[in-house]
């Protein structure tokens, strides 16, 4: 068994009570690494193509990638994946926390969740022992309360638990995964498959100690890390990128109409680190410490048990929704903790709503007499409780997401649903930043901002562009240049950042400015940690290979180049901002995007990745 490993995965088959454990052997763990390649594997292998998501034949598999759990800063985070609610295509969830190191000193590398509990359960998963029990009591508590009543019930507070919430309860099918009530496995809707199984959560807590087969050149990169002086993030987090959003013209307002917001100021991150912040907290031995942790008791209580809004959920209630209030912003990110959904998503239904009141096509019949405009703090943060309670009629029917949701309010409302594949756009103009359109395009989850790094990255000469330069990228390109140049260079840095969620390491330590990993010492880490003399070129076609497990898992459920596109509104010209009246043309897009099929693989027209590239990354067993 290679060192960083348990050589453990943990299967549960929740519709008899039982559980077993595999002993993948080396060349698998070489293979697949961990995290998003290890779950897709499974995915591939064992879910059947036309399952229902949310039915007992969808497999739900956590996995951390193989540095969680050594001493390095921002090594911590876990995938959870299966057949997503939100888009019936491949659904996968990246969460940082504590909970993936918890599970692996607990004695595992994974868990492999199958079939339907007759009644609620939670897993108990300690010291290489399985125990499931009965979650009845913990029905219809927020988040809080149920981690409370775990906790109390086993009788150590240290216990780390990843659980869904009344939103999965619910069954709103952007309802998430969240960890010590601050870290969220945030899209595709995790945690509705979770309560499709009847599985509340899985309390972890171990002594295993990992061993590594080089721990001092471990503990020699780690103080690297921190010797590199401060992390832009460490301030005021992810929140800090509010202004300079703005001022390029790309901050997603109301409803993507805008890339700028006059209200910008007032829900920025200097203006949230200087009024409602109290402190700030991190993840498992990261020295980053990039979450913010706010409190306010008007015009709304927001309690700092649940942490404080990341950049996505600032954007998703403040500037998409035209709100202004920080505090309201706030609440509705709270509201989204304690009932456990995701903010990206929930943001861009209330905003799809607020558009739809504007244009006369939702009354206030269909509101419950909310005044539901842009700008109105009081009425968005009251949406978001009913689309997390799915209480009303537009709750209910916002909270199927707001491609469903158009397609059941009709009356031309499909124009300003903002959903890739089912899944809603996150807060990122690409009319400023045009590698954005290959990321929502052709993610296999749907619209996401993380399948590689955004086009600043490599616009101009400098330290970041010299952390490119080991990847194959050896020519800075403008911001709205989409040659084939552009699309070569999105093409190795998604490669990059796929084998980031089979690492689980944050995207926050790597491409952002002052402090961050770079591709030679992640591939030191991972040698100190395995022994194996992994290469650059293996590492990267870690990530292809997940790219490709992704894109063949689509295709057998149907999907098509046609579903590989943005909303129309993303062609037209943006309607304010410093790149007002920019747009895209589809000719444009549609020639990068088969120009990206080629270069990965894939058949040029159908998108279909080709029998010799199968063959190539060694996963031709798995498209049978």
């Amino acid at each position: 068994m290679p060192y960083g490993y348990t050589g453990n995965i943990l299967r549960v088959n929740l519709t008899d009570g039982s559980w077993s454990v595999e002993h993948p052997d080396e060349t698998f763990y070489r293979r697949y690494l961990g995290g998003g390649a290890l779950a897709t594997y499974y995915m591939l292998k064992e879910i059947p193509p036309q399952c229902d998501p949310l039915g007992p034949d969808n497999v739900l598999v956590f996995a951390p990638g193989i540095m969680v759990g050594t001493p390095a800063s921002g090594m911590v985070r876990f995938t959870v994946a299966a057949k997503s609610p939100l888009t019936g295509g491949f659904g996968e969830a990246e969460a940082g926390g504590f909970w993936g190191p918890e599970l692996k000193f607990a004695g595992f590398d994974a868990v492999v969740v199958k079939g339907k509990s007759p009644e609620p359960v939670y897993l108990w998963i300690h010291d290489g022992q399985v125990e499931i029990r009965s979650a009845k009591q913990l029905t219809g508590k927020m988040s809080d309360e149920a981690e409370d009543a775990i906790r109390a019930e086993l009788d150590d507070p240290r216990i780390r638990i990843a659980q869904m919430g009344p939103a999965g309860e619910k069954f709103v099918r952007f309802a998430n995964v969240v960890n010590n009530l601050k870290h969220f496995n945030g899209r595709t809707g995790m945690g509705a498959v979770m309560a499709s199984k009847n599985l509340r959560a899985i309390a972890v807590r171990g002594k295993q100690k990992l061993e590594f087969a080089d721990p001092e050149t471990i503990k020699r990169l780690a103080k690297w890390f921190v010797d590199q002086g401060g992390h832009a993030l460490t301030d005021m987090g992810s929140a800090n990128l509010v202004r300079g959003l703005d001022a390029g013209g790309i901050l997603p307002t109301r409803n993507f109409h805008s890339g700028s917001f006059e209200g910008v100021d007032a829900i920025s991150g200097e203006t949230m680190r200087d009024t409602i912040t109290v402190k700030a907290e991190g993840c498992f031995a990261c020295t980053v410490r990039c979450k913010r942790v706010v409190k306010a008791e008007a015009p709304y209580q927001v309690d700092p048990k649940f942490g404080g809004p990341e950049y996505e959920s600032i954007g998703a209630f403040g500037s998409l929704c035209g709100v202004s209030d920080l505090v309201a912003v706030c609440r509705a990110n709270q509201l989204c903790g304690a009932y456990v959904a995701d903010t990206i998503s929930t943001g861009v239904a209330v905003a799809f709503a607020m558009e739809c009141f504007e244009n006369g096509i939702l009354t206030l019949e269909d509101t419950d007499g909310i005044d539901l405009r842009f700008g109105n703090a009081d009425a968005m943060v009251k949406m978001t409780e009913k689309i997390l309670k799915r209480e009303g009629w537009l709750g209910d029917t916002l909270a199927e997401g707001v491609k469903r949701a158009a397609e059941k309010i009709g009356k031309g409302s499909e124009k300003f649903a903002m959903h890739v594949k089912g899944q809603e756009l996150p807060m990122h103009e690409p009319r400023g930043k045009v590698g954005m359109y290959l990321s929502f395009a052709t993610s296999p989850t749907g619209a996401d901002h993380v399948e590689a790094p955004h086009d600043p990255v490599i616009a101009g000469p400098g330290p970041t562009f010299d952390r490119a330069k080991p990847l194959g990228i050896s020519e800075t390109l403008p911001l709205r240049d989409f040659s084939e140049k552009k699309v070569h260079a999105y093409h190795y840095l998604q490669n990059h950042w796929c084998a980031h969620n089979s690492i689980g390491i944050c995207n926050f330590v790597n491409f952002p400015a002052f402090r961050y990993w770079t591709a030679e010492t992640m591939l030191e880490l991972v040698k100190a940690v395995t022994g194996w003399n992994y290469s650059m070129w293996e590492y990267l076609k870690i990530g292809e290979r997940a790219a490709t497990m992704a894109r063949l898992f689509n295709v057998r459920q149907g999907f098509t180049p046609a579903d590989d596109t943005v909303p129309e509104r993303l062609f037209q010209p943006l309607e304010g901002g410093v790149l007002k009246g920019l747009g895209m043309e589809k000719e444009t897009f549609e020639e990068a995007k088969h120009t990206f099929y080629a270069m990965m693989g894939w058949d040029r027209e159908t998108g279909v990745p080709t029998r010799e590239k199968l063959v190539e990354l060694e996963i031709g067993d798995l498209a049978e």
